[in-house]
């Protein structure tokens, strides 16, 4: 993605150094005014790598034939190919025009223009922006712009054409909203006006309402995951529910830790979808499956020593600052596949789980998708209600037909009961209808009556945490994916709410926060590790709302509601084919949002979509490999969980066990080799820093804000001033 600037408009008398700066936030490393130092011939570019280049490089200033003339550029608004040979050829009339004149005209000019007095600065702005906005009409027409509007701004030195990017950028959002685009569905690449920003406080009242309305967006997000891990350990519908406030509870707190001492993003922390394949690889070993007794409490152990030994190890990665090091080799190419595939690894749970009862899952899927890509546009009172709630208010209106469903009589036993009695465990079909109906029906949890009122989540309510050499070696990999996927989602959102990018300093100081949330996290015993939620982007941009004090007043109503044991109980008695179906949304939602990382690449590049293709590919041929290996009954888990049988069942064998459980288990997971492939292509494949999209992340030199966003709160800051690799 080439950053979002305004077209540059050739005038006679232009200065050059205007070009350098308009030139510079398009990615060029200009050489025109000789500010580098060096020549073309200097810096160094082998002839594969030009030859490679197709069309014009930013970086290297040239064309595959080595003209420095580009004939062909992407328009960093309107995103299409237009012709730059006539404009770029009037630049150099122009500047050679400069340099005949000498410097002496351009210091008189600048000095003169300094001495206007402020109302003829204000003038002269209204006259630039009707000629931008022209240039910008003119310019989808193949147009050049009012050459009588040139001599106005040509006459306007450069401390006063800078115009602010978020202006710059509601000029071409006018053009673009009036050549019949929906003015509420930009692109990723587009900045839109929030309704509430970083800093906004429209009152306590619609802070409140934001937060929520944030939250319960997400709530798929962070109540499904207990859903699918408890039922797979064992655990009763008491378990289930007590497992939910924990995680309301940790949520809530690590997002407002995450809000003052982290990252200080506008974004929301919960329990994270990359840590549900390695629990469900822990949970299905063959150690766990043959369990009878205490089988819930012995796996949630196990889980929690895993994930405090593996956020253990994000926390010092980042707080040590080597977090600063590893963002060197960390590109969109390496995050977009990664997070992809976290995604595409439950293909095999979602819709087969959710098969279970069609009668509920496809109504959901067609709901959830009516309301995401049919009725997005339809407002209610001012508010896109079907955009914003798509997920909770598609649940509960099919959890409301399930339920008349359930009490009309169409989920009936038919004579076998929900517990199946031993003289029915013989009949093959009385237990296929039974296991049937317990997916289909709304009545069959028991959570509301066992769940008590009032609840407080504590640490180790589970037990001591079981610490294993095996578990813990998983647990550290899948936290450097985790560490990847946070990396992508804070640059995502800071582009989503127009902030800089967050500087290598600022991500080691959230990454080394998320281990520490998620240390709690295993203490707690959410079953899972906490990390900064992908969707959260997704609902940046549909909500408008990027608040940093309703995520903290939300957060405290998440906590507020951890403490009623009944509110848990509620959200535990949803059919579990209703949630699959809600995940598979979910998931889906999840692969769209890696892959649109790619949008700060070059995606046109060979480059680019080999190693995409192959780290994808490969992702998913190996981990199937593996998985052939599976055990020896493959009766004793259900289908859609062999894939996560093969840690003790897989191909690699050597006298060390804990070894083999770990090595099988990990490539088995489909994010771990996906993001293995693409590191290592990534970082070993020649190619320019422009191909793998190091611009955007790590190198604007032109935002609408500063980094004052993302400093820490002024005690905090005394405290912490010496470290300079948290960006402090």
């Amino acid at each position: 993605m080439l950053p979002k600037v305004e077209p540059f408009l050739p005038r006679r008398d232009h200065n050059p150094r205007e070009l350098i700066s308009w030139a510079k936030r398009t990615g060029f490393r200009s050489t025109f005014s000789g500010e580098t130092g060096t020549s073309l011939s200097e810096k160094g570019h082998s002839q594969s790598e030009r030859n490679e280049s197709e069309g014009f490089d930013l970086e290297k200033g040239l064309d595959k034939n080595g003209s420095s003339s580009p004939k062909f550029e992407i328009d960093p608004i309107l995103g299409r190919t237009r012709d730059r040979g006539s404009e770029i050829e009037q630049v150099r009339e122009g500047l050679r025009k400069n340099e005949r004149e000498g410097n002496e005209r351009l210091n008189g000019v600048v000095r003169g223009d300094n001495l206007r007095s402020r109302n003829e600065v204000e003038s002269i702005f209204s006259d630039i922006d009707e000629v931008r906005v022209a240039g910008l009409s003119r310019n989808r027409n193949g147009g050049r712009g009012d050459d009588s509007r040139r001599d106005v701004a040509s006459n306007v030195p450069l401390s006063e054409f800078k115009k602010d990017d978020e202006d710059v950028e509601r000029d071409a959002g006018v053009d673009v909203h009036q050549s019949g685009e929906e003015s509420g569905d930009e692109g990723w690449q587009k900045s839109f006006s929030l309704k509430c920003g970083m800093r906004d406080n429209p009152g306590f009242v619609p802070l409140i309402c934001y937060g929520l309305q944030h939250y319960i967006s997400l709530a798929g997000s962070l109540i499904f995951i207990p859903l699918i891990i408890v039922p797979t350990m064992g655990g009763t519908d008491k378990d289930t529910s007590y497992v939910i406030s924990t995680m309301l509870f940790v949520s809530g707190v690590t997002t407002i830790l995450q809000s003052y001492f982290g990252t200080r993003l506008p974004l929301v922390q919960g329990s994270s979808f990359v840590y549900l394949a390695p629990a469900l690889v822990i949970m299905n070993s063959q150690e766990f499956r043959n369990l009878t007794e205490h089988k819930f409490r012995y796996t949630m152990r196990e889980l929690q020593g895993a994930i405090i030994v593996g956020s253990t190890f994000q926390s010092i990665l980042g707080f040590s600052g080597l977090m600063t090091l590893l963002l060197r080799f960390i590109n969109p190419l390496v995050v977009a596949p990664t997070v992809a595939a976290v995604g595409l690894a439950f293909f095999s749970y979602g819709f087969p789980q959710a098969g279970s009862c069609v009668e509920i899952s496809i109504p959901q899927i067609l709901l959830v998708l009516l309301f995401t890509l049919y009725l997005r546009g339809v407002s209610v009172s001012g508010h896109r209600i079907f955009w914003i709630y798509a997920v909770p208010l598609s649940v509960v209106i099919t959890w409301t037909y399930a339920f008349f469903l359930t009490a009309g009589g169409a989920y009936s036993y038919k004579g076998c009961v929900s517990n199946i009695p031993s003289s029915n465990i013989l009949i093959d079909a009385c237990r296929k209808h039974a296991q049937t109906m317990k997916h289909c029906r709304t009545d069959v949890s028991d959570a509301w009556h066992t769940a008590a009122w009032v609840r407080v989540p504590y640490p180790l309510q589970w037990g001591t945490p079981i610490f294993h050499l095996r578990t813990s070696i998983i647990m550290i990999i899948v936290s450097l994916i985790a560490t990847v996927d946070s990396v992508g989602t804070y640059h995502s959102a800071s582009v989503r709410i127009s902030l800089r990018p967050p500087t290598p300093g600022i991500v080691s100081r959230g990454i080394g926060l998320e281990g520490f949330c998620s240390v709690l996290a295993g203490f707690w015993g959410t079953g899972t590790g906490s990390t900064t939620l992908t969707e959260n982007v997704h609902t940046i941009n549909i909500t408008r709302v990027a608040n940093r004090r309703a995520m903290e007043l939300g957060a405290a109503f998440l906590i507020l509601f951890s403490f009623i044991g009944k509110v848990g109980a509620v959200l535990a008695s949803i059919p579990l084919s209703l949630a699959a179906a809600t995940l598979c949304f979910i998931w889906a939602l999840t692969v769209a949002l890696g892959l649109s990382t790619l949008q700060y690449t070059q995606t046109s590049s060979f480059r680019s979509t080999t190693i995409v293709g192959v780290s994808l590919f490969l992702g998913f041929s190996i981990p199937a490999y593996i998985q052939q290996y599976r055990p020896e009954s493959i009766l004793i888990l259900p289908s859609y969980f062999l894939p996560y049988s093969a840690a003790s069942d897989g191909p690699f064998h050597t006298a060390n066990k804990q070894l083999n459980f770990a090595t099988n288990a990990l490539l088995s997971m489909n994010m771990v080799v996906t993001f293995l492939v693409a590191f290592v292509l990534d970082n070993t494949v020649p190619g320019s820093q422009q191909k793998r999209g190091v611009y955007i992340w790590s190198n604007a030199e032109e935002a609408t804000t500063d980094l004052s966003d993302y400093s820490l709160p002024n005690k905090v800051a005394r405290c912490f001033h010496w470290a300079k690799c948290l960006g402090a």
